[in-house]
């Protein structure tokens, strides 16, 4: 169905008669604007990372082991035919990275198996500020319950000709992440292509038969700028925030993906360094149409109780969320059910101005993500339940008269960034949670004029609230990433107990992720117990000393 002109005006889409797609002030011309548009849309197909196999695995023990190795390296990829190639900075080569998919879950039924991934890094060294210096790195893997010293600590540095073996236990399904890390580069490290995805399955999930196989795909969103030498420009906008005018969809700008006429699982993850996504499905181009939907199944730490439907649709006064904001960082799964549409015909997946996102570009290109050409195609035996798990409101959980610590935590700009006021320091922690004790942090606000993304490692949180008001439906899970808007206090509960069949103690990270804030010391630590590993208990060794697995 398409929009009205009324319904339009509803939305705020319309301007000089026409139904837009962009919001904003038109982006002056630069150098890189003339390549981007050089680049047509929906000219190259849609392709999935690879996946990553193990070297070895070990099945003896109390939990089998599977071994993996991935070689941080520079490579060069054409984004399109008629440009030259761009330098990019890969794991294994390739941006995005390979995806490691895992059996997950410590129940006897999961069959979960634990990770050892050994990433060696021989990315040599770059040029800044007219002088030579050496690319260091630290991998995070982003949703997983590793131990203070696998967990990709800032500081915790890989220099080039070394290695470091991470051990990952693997303990509950989700779709989560791996990146660079490094203290003061993270921004320019995963923006030069550092960042692939992790897939965690336990057999809870996979008895749902949810879409799998093929239809089971990875959408990994960036944003990068060309300069005219087609390399990747870095513009952090004076300590502000990095936007591209080019999108890439698992590393292909603007692709087309031929798809059946059936239900697919698609499994997103924003990768960029600032941009937020409003996610929306339409069957025009370049303007918007009702009753096109997203059924969203899952947060950033796994499957919600129930899906969620998100899109346009103006037929009732309960009427769903419009877009699915993205922010830097999170992750969401949605199913698509392309049996609705004909064959031969095109769905698009769009990012309009539809509500306030934090971005301060407005390049009309970035308005449109990806095309889906259906298809004709064979039976779908897949399932879109109405109950997804059953979810456990943390607050239940409290006993009368045991109220829980409460913790306030504010996102402000001074000289730089701060939390609290302050700035990053591995000798300060700013929270020390016991095992087993559940907390509300108070994530806090109090400026116009940016919005952070706020990851806090190890955990699983739920939000309580937003100023007093119910979080959107389609955040109430598990999620580690939480958008703090303009004036805003968001309430987050988390219970620090057991991930991997064991309290784990240590220091972790919380950080915003917008990258370029983070790089500029929005940034801090926590400290569950005393005793836990040092972040530095395990360093990276010289290539020299490296031993088969």
């Amino acid at each position: 169905m398409n929009i009205t002109r009324r319904e339009a005006l509803q939305l705020g889409l319309m301007g000089g008669g026409s139904l837009l797609l962009s919001q904003g002030f038109p982006m002056s011309a630069s150098a890189s604007e003339v390549l981007s548009h050089q680049i047509e849309r929906f000219k190259q197909p849609f392709r999935p990372p690879p996946v990553l196999t193990p070297k070895r695995s070990y099945e003896g023990g109390k939990r089998p082991l599977d071994v993996y190795e991935i070689t941080m390296q520079k490579a060069s990829v054409q984004l399109a035919p008629d440009l030259e190639p761009t330098e990019i900075w890969g794991y294994n080569g390739v941006t995005p990275g390979p995806i490691i998919r895992q059996r997950g879950g410590f129940r006897g039924e999961d069959k979960g198996r634990s990770s050892l991934v050994r990433f060696i890094n021989k990315l040599g060294s770059t040029i800044e500020n007219g002088e030579e210096v050496p690319i260091e790195t630290t991998v995070h893997l982003h949703g997983m319950a590793s131990l203070p010293q696998y967990d990709g600590y800032a500081e915790d540095l890989t220099p080039p000709d070394h290695f470091k073996d991470y051990y990952y236990p693997n303990d509950r399904a989700a779709t989560i992440w791996y990146h660079d890390h490094a203290i003061d580069k993270t921004a320019r490290n995963v923006y030069m292509g550092l960042a692939g995805m992790y897939i965690v399955e336990d057999e809870e999930e996979r008895r749902l038969n949810l879409p799998k196989g093929d239809y089971d795909v990875p959408l990994i969103l960036q944003d990068v700028r060309l300069a005219r030498d087609n390399s990747l420009l870095f513009n952090d906008r004076r300590q502000l925030s990095q936007y591209g005018d080019i999108i890439l969809v698992n590393g292909v700008p603007w692709p087309y993906m031929k798809v059946a006429r059936r239900k697919y699982r698609f499994r997103v993850l924003n990768a960029s360094t600032s941009r937020t996504f409003q996610l929306i499905l339409s069957q025009k181009k370049d303007g918007l149409t009702t009753q096109d939907w997203l059924h969203v199944i899952a947060t950033d730490c796994g499957l919600m109780e129930k899906p969620v439907k998100v899109g346009l649709d103006f037929s009732s006064r309960d009427r769903p969320p419009r877009v699915l904001q993205i922010w830097p960082a999170e992750r969401y799964e949605f199913v698509i059910d392309f049996s609705q549409y004909p064959s031969g015909s095109q769905l698009y997946l769009q990012n309009p101005a539809l509500q306030f996102s934090g971005n301060i570009d407005s390049d009309i290109r970035v308005r449109t993500l990806m095309r889906f050409d259906i298809e004709q195609g064979g039976v779908d035996d897949s399932d879109l339940p109405d109950k997804l798990r059953d979810f456990e409101p943390l607050v239940d959980k409290i006993q009368p008269g045991e109220d829980p610590p409460i913790r306030q935590f504010v996102f402000g700009r001074g000289l730089d960034w701060t939390i609290n006021g302050k700035t990053w320091s591995t000798e300060r922690v700013d929270a020390n949670p016991e095992p087993g004790a559940i907390e509300v942090w108070e994530l806090i606000n109090r400026g116009g004029g940016w919005i952070h993304p706020v990851h806090i490692h190890f955990a699983d949180w739920q939000i309580l609230d937003r100023n007093g008001r119910p979080p959107i439906a389609y955040e109430r899970g598990w999620k580690d990433v939480f958008r703090v808007g303009h004036f805003e206090t968001v309430r987050v509960i988390a219970e620090f107990g057991r991930r991997n069949g064991d309290y784990i103690k240590g220091k972790f990270m919380f950080h915003c992720h917008n990258l370029v804030h983070e790089d500029h010391s929005m940034m801090t630590q926590f400290e569950i117990g005393e005793g836990g590993p040092d972040p530095f208990a395990d360093p990276p060794k010289p290539i020299s000393e490296m031993r088969s697995l």
